[in-house]
């Protein structure tokens, strides 16, 4: 795995802004018809040469990119360079909750600059499998897919199991088609079942030329009556909330288990899903989140600074994002603005208002089969969650979700639920930020202060409690998984030990919800 020069894992740890980050290593390339090389993402601008030959310009710092570079490589030693470009002081770059400062402050957090996801080659075929595009259809007992090849036209072969047992095949040419299932399971966090799946790319004598193997779940996501839909039925959402951050690696996990660790720390808490905050994770956490069974709000990083240019940008790494993770069943909400951030106060709302609805739309335009958050916590434009950040207190909590007319009250709150022209159309209300507590006399700051580990667990009772109440509150988020260097409201410390036994949060985070 890459760090980022700011991690210590890096080995060299320095925390001085710099704008531009080189790279350069030596390899030998495989044996192959062609040779494709992988940046899983490189923060914020990269540039890619191999042998003084560019192959690649990328913008985005949280998504992938990839080049041919069979024509460039040379048998035996060959040479890679790279160029990272994250203009600090730039705020309109999306960069989420890296600070642009020295020092770390408030709710941002020290800077990552260049590779920080993993790069690796691919040796392929002259024709091979290009793109693997999934619709699991739960109500249809059936998977559609779309198969795209590179190279001469072959035959498709596609085949499910369940359990390591067939339960469905289908052979044809490459594009779309539909793969009936035998058996009909569907995916939850309480049983994250998932089909495994395997794409043959056959010539005209039968013999495989390329393999790919995949896997998917069967669930759908929705809203009904003001309420939350999992699979057909009335779901609660207990989410915490997961900034991304690393011991040792910073934005990048030190190894595969920590992404699998925090995902069973959480889940050891009672909860059912995570809002991962203003960061694009690495697929391999949603790889792990769609094995355990983890819900995951897909959250953007954020500009800090509104102009057109910072718009497009988002606008470009929000198709990206969803490009690439949208056929993870562990992934049912797309966010792609948190709090409006970036823009000026006091706010032009018709100029917020419009880009929210361009989000919004391009969202549901790449994937139209989750619900699309337009503006997480208030000042909401089209949207199909009304989310609140509410950190209150509990007394607060209680009386302000008991109907929904006093939760929707712009009265209460510093930022209306929904910006001038909207309103309420019925959609689920859940409260996507509270809590946040910290220990008394714990280095750094919460939003809220405890004297003492049963003084902390009893206000997380009260407060889930308040929520969970009669009232019209379809789920929550939990603030937060973890402490981040100043921050220190997590469940966690930053090395992922626990504050509070998860034995005894548990219950709390699954009571029932009062009808």
């Amino acid at each position: 795995m890459p760090f980022a020069y700011q991690s210590e894992l890096s080995g060299i740890g320095e925390r001085a802004l710099h704008d531009t980050v080189w790279y350069r290593r030596r390899f030998r390339p495989p044996d192959a018809d062609r040779l494709v090389l992988h940046f899983g993402a490189v923060d914020y601008q990269a540039t890619v040469w191999v042998n003084d030959v560019e192959v690649a310009r990328h913008e985005g710092g949280h998504t992938p990119f990839s080049a041919d570079i069979t024509n460039a490589v040379q048998h035996g030693d060959n040479e890679l360079v790279v160029r990272a470009d994250d203009p600090v002081k730039d705020l309109s770059l999306p960069r989420g909750k890296q600070y642009w400062q020295m020092e770390p402050e408030g709710i941002f957090y020290t800077a990552t600059t260049g590779i920080w996801q993993t790069v690796w080659l691919e040796p392929l075929p002259d024709s091979h499998v290009a793109c693997v595009r999934l619709w699991p259809r739960l109500d249809e007992g059936a998977i559609d897919f779309d198969i795209g090849i590179s190279g001469a036209s072959m035959s498709v072969a596609v085949e499910a199991r369940l359990g390591g047992r067939p339960v469905g095949d289908w052979l044809g040419e490459p594009g779309k088609g539909r793969l009936p299932l035998e058996q009909v399971v569907s995916w939850s966090p309480d049983s994250p079942t998932l089909y495994d799946l395997t794409v043959r790319l056959g010539d005209a004598e039968g013999r495989n030329v390329d393999v790919v193997e995949s896997y998917c779940g069967l669930r759908t996501i929705g809203a009904c009556d003001g309420r939350m839909l999992l699979n057909g039925e009335p779901y609660i959402e207990r989410l915490v909330l997961d900034q991304g951050y690393y011991p040792g690696g910073w934005y990048t996990a030190a190894s595969d288990d920590d992404f699998r660790r925090d995902i069973e720390l959480a889940k050891a808490f009672g909860f059912n899903g995570a809002r991962k905050h203003q960061k694009a994770e690495d697929p391999r956490w949603l790889y792990w989140a769609d094995r355990l069974g983890f819900l995951v709000w897909a959250e953007m990083p954020n500009f800090h600074e509104h102009s057109e240019l910072a718009e497009q940008r988002l606008l470009d790494e929000l198709a990206a994002a969803i490009e690439r993770d949208r056929d993870h069943p562990c992934v049912v909400a797309w966010v792609p603005m948190n709090e409006t951030f970036g823009f000026q106060r006091p706010l032009q709302e018709r100029v917020v208002a419009t880009f929210l609805d361009r989000l919004y739309r391009r969202a549901h335009e790449l994937d139209g089969t989750r619900p699309v958050v337009s503006n997480d916590g208030w000042e909401h434009a089209l949207t199909d969650l009304c989310t609140l950040h509410d950190y209150g207190a509990v007394a607060d909590l209680r009386s302000g979700y008991r109907t929904l007319a006093a939760a929707l009250d712009p009265g209460r709150r510093s930022h209306p639920p929904y910006l001038s022209g909207y309103a309420h159309r019925g959609e689920p209300l859940l409260v996507s930020e509270f809590g946040g507590i910290a220990l008394q006399g714990s280095a750094g700051w919460g939003y809220g202060k405890a004297a003492t580990i049963d003084a902390l667990v009893d206000r997380y009772r009260e407060m889930v409690g308040a929520l969970m109440g009669e009232g019209p509150v379809e789920g929550f988020c939990y603030t937060q998984l973890t402490d981040i260097e100043q921050e220190r409201n997590g469940l966690l410390t930053f090395d992922r030990r626990t504050k509070v036994d998860p034995a005894v949060l548990l219950p709390i985070t699954q009571t029932a919800k009062r009808r």
